[in-house]
């Protein structure tokens, strides 16, 4: 969602009520840091509570905390809050934190405005000492969840889910036929492409098809299609394949098509005839461009417009040149990506891992990926941690994980112009 009307702080409450909307769920054992521009709220950073053992957190936390908060380079102050169990030792396990962080975002210029332990029944002001304020133990937190910021984000169509470590990854329960037939599916489309997987014209019909589905509306309800279903969760079990979408997604055709010269991948001896399941005008539903089996080329649907135009997949070149795969899957290039691109694809790849067939891995993968994009830690630990249990030693998962448990910040989510947004830029002041 994004808010096209900037809402009206009036108080703590509504700023802790503006958390689990930003974060898309209530955390727990977590600090929330969210910077500040003038009386405009900007980023929220979660991290997991360092050990509670009373003393002053260790160095290296503090200074994470500074350098993800350094990445908005406008902030000029910033509020904390201490999400815990118990409010009533907050103070005590936790205030060496609050203290040590004090100087260090001072010194960045991001000085701390105030700050609040949050419990699972009271809150209360971690600097406040007025006993009619801040009572013992605390306000309690359902005025946080009644609070008018919330109500209004609310109305607007904002939702607070459950922690990514309680989710379902599935998008929703499928009729057991219809996953059973798209296995079927999925399994005679590997049939009929893996042979075809060094083919540069098999290679393009893919991307066609793909380049389709992710120019749909964000809001146009998924239809499900065996035969269309099938096809493409055979075609994220070829790696370049898998990752030509992931960099059409974020950077567009060219990106994809360029970025796969270098590794000599394809071989121009290979005859055997692109192949591919027929598009539908109106609802990019597949059918069969014969009897009961996957469709030559000559089934594809072409001409000089796509079924849909919402979003744009043209590359943005980096000093000239499109960008490569690297650079992509980085989040370093293009300057901004296609986020309208990559929020279908999400969408797409959610439908395509509740079939449970062999891309479950590919597709729980990719939605790590874009997470981890977001900036979205937490949804891409679970989201990768998913695909492993899917496909153990699956290596692209292994690899983004890795990323994700070093704390590394995708290239677009640390920098403010490029990062994605749930909500407008400035819409809580």
């Amino acid at each position: 969602m994004t808010a096209p009307e900037r809402l009206t702080v009036t108080g703590p409450a509504d700023i802790l009520g503006f958390i689990p909307h930003s974060l898309g769920y209530w955390p727990s054992d977590s600090l929330v840091a969210m910077t500040m521009h003038g009386r405009q709220l900007g980023a929220t950073l979660r991290l997991d509570l360092p050990a509670p053992d009373g003393a002053a957190a260790p160095e290296h936390y503090l200074q994470a905390v500074r350098g993800y908060l350094d990445a908005d380079t406008s902030a000029d102050g910033t509020l904390l809050a201490v999400f815990t169990s118990d409010t009533h030792l907050a103070a005590g396990t936790y205030g060496g934190l609050l203290a040590g962080l004090a100087p260090v975002l001072d010194q960045a210029g991001m000085p701390v405005r105030d700050a609040w332990y949050v419990g699972g029944d009271y809150w209360r002001g971690a600097f406040c000492l007025d006993a009619e304020c801040c009572p013992c133990p605390g306000r309690a937190v359902q005025e946080i969840r009644d609070s008018a910021l919330n109500a209004e984000m609310v109305y607007r169509g904002s939702s607070v889910g459950p922690a990514p470590e309680r989710q379902d990854t599935a998008a929703r329960p499928l009729p057991a036929m219809h996953r059973a037939a798209a296995m079927e599916a999925e399994e005679e489309w590997e049939r009929e492409l893996s042979p075809r997987s060094r083919s540069l014209a098999q290679f393009r019909v893919v991307l066609d098809v793909w380049e389709d589905l992710l120019a749909r509306p964000a809001g146009l309800p998924w239809v499900p299609d065996v035969d269309r279903d099938g096809f493409l969760c055979a075609s994220l079990l070829v790696p370049h394949w898998r990752d030509a979408v992931l960099v059409m997604s974020a950077a567009g055709r060219k990106a994809a098509e360029a970025g796969v010269e270098g590794f000599y991948l394809f071989d121009d001896a290979l005859q055997l005839e692109a192949i591919s399941p027929l598009l539908v005008p109106g609802n990019g539903a597949g059918a069969h461009g014969g009897a009961g089996g996957p469709s030559s080329t000559a089934g594809v649907r072409r001409g000089p417009e796509r079924l849909y135009s919402a979003h744009s997949t043209e590359p943005v070149a980096v000093d000239g040149e499109v960008p490569n795969y690297g650079a992509v899957l980085m989040g370093m290039a293009p300057a901004v990506p296609d986020w309208g691109g990559m929020d279908v694809l999400d969408c797409i790849l959610a439908e395509l891992a509740a079939l449970a067939g062999q891309a479950a891995a590919a597709a729980l993968t990719g939605r790590g990926w874009i997470s981890w994009c977001r900036g979205r830690g937490s949804y891409a630990a679970r989201h990768l941690s998913d695909a492993l249990s899917a496909e153990p030693g699956y290596r692209l998962a292994e690899l983004i994980l890795e990323l994700v448990g070093r704390g590394s910040i995708c290239g677009w989510a640390a920098r403010k112009e490029s990062a994605w947004q749930k909500f407008g830029p400035g819409a809580a002041a």
